[in-house]
């Protein structure tokens, strides 16, 4: 058994882990609605997304799936975006809507996107524009029937939005051309989404949730089947391990790391919806000096990283002038510190 070292202390015994107490993950977005609505769910680029809104915006995606493009639970729905309002929108709508989440890296080359897609049978896959010029050299040898494109301002307010858009696209020349004649704007699936009815699906434990791809170590991704009991084990796991030095309704956890890999997706995104926590997503940790602004403005108490990630922040001097008086959990993946309850 992996031994956990705290600041003073270790512990060589697992902490009591309870039942899952829901069903799938839709309750689980469900559940803590009904006690956080109107507590942040998720901060991105200084934009608020309360709980409130993003169970009106994930079903409102998710109505779409079901009658916009007429899809059955079980299908499978591609997300390729950095940390961004519209992931979580689209993660939670897709998981209601009783299908499966394909997770894929915005970085990933044609052929390693193409082997994901055709693998993963995915028939609907939603990008931001930085990366649309790759999906356009593969999409035609996959499955994929509908795409929806996104610009990394479409969840922020109007003229915020249009100015983010505006400055990514032609100052810093940071969407490539690309030609999907096809495909429709997110922004337009949420308004006609918003029209739509949602029926709630029969979602048992048992379904599949994600097919989450490997790290190509020992050849090809391969797509793990997860279904929803799986990823409710996972987090009731992470709820014992924290819970001691957390407060329910009152953490605010960094989301550096990428929410399609499966870590952040554990750990930052469904654990802190689990205990009606925050992320405070980064887009794009590289930039340090970005990322330290926006941490300097909230009082974060979790964070999460890996090496290299701590490591460009340790060596940053304004990383070091933050104020971490609040700061109650840091994890790095099965390395993790917090203060002593």
């Amino acid at each position: 058994m992996k031994k956990i070292w705290l600041k003073n202390y270790r512990f060589d015994v697992p902490a009591e882990i309870g039942p899952v107490s829901e069903t799938s993950l839709a309750d689980l977005l469900e559940n803590t609605v009904t006690a956080y609505a109107d507590r942040a769910a998720f901060i991105n680029m200084g934009e608020i997304m309360t709980y409130r809104k993003l169970q009106e915006r994930s079903r409102a995606f998710a109505a779409y799936l079901q009658n916009g493009l007429g899809l059955q639970k079980g299908a499978r729905i591609a997300l390729m975006l950095p940390n961004l309002l519209q992931y979580a929108v689209a993660l939670f709508g897709i998981l209601r809507a009783g299908m499966v989440v394909v997770n894929v890296n915005p970085l990933y080359t044609p052929r390693e996107l193409e082997h994901q897609l055709s693998d993963s049978e995915a028939i609907a896959i939603l990008i931001v524009a930085n990366f649309a010029h790759t999906l356009e050299k593969v999409v035609f040898n996959t499955q994929v029937k509908h795409v929806i494109l996104t610009g990394l301002g479409d969840q922020l307010s109007r003229p915020k939005g249009t100015i983010v858009d505006f400055v990514v696209k032609y100052i810093k020349r940071l969407v490539p051309k690309y030609y999907l004649p096809q495909a429709i704007y997110f922004r337009r699936v949420m308004q006609l989404g918003y029209r739509m009815q949602y029926v709630k699906p029969d979602i048992s434990g048992e379904d599949l949730a994600f097919l989450q791809y490997t790290g190509r170590t020992t050849g090809s991704a391969k797509g793990a089947m997860l279904s929803h009991y799986n990823m409710l084990a996972n987090v009731e796991q992470g709820r014992a391990t924290y819970l001691p030095v957390m407060q329910l309704g009152k953490e605010i956890i960094v989301t550096a790391l990428p929410l399609y890999h499966i870590f952040a997706l554990t750990v930052n995104c469904l654990l802190f919806v689990k205990i009606g926590g925050t992320n405070l997503l980064i887009t794009n940790p590289r930039d340090v000096a970005t990322t330290v602004k926006e941490l300097a403005r909230y009082s974060f108490t979790g964070i999460t990283g890996v090496n290299t990630l701590f490591n460009a922040w340790l060596h940053n001097e304004e990383f070091r002038k933050l104020d971490f008086s609040h700061l109650n959990v840091s994890i790095g993946g099965v390395v993790c510190g917090y203060k002593k309850p």
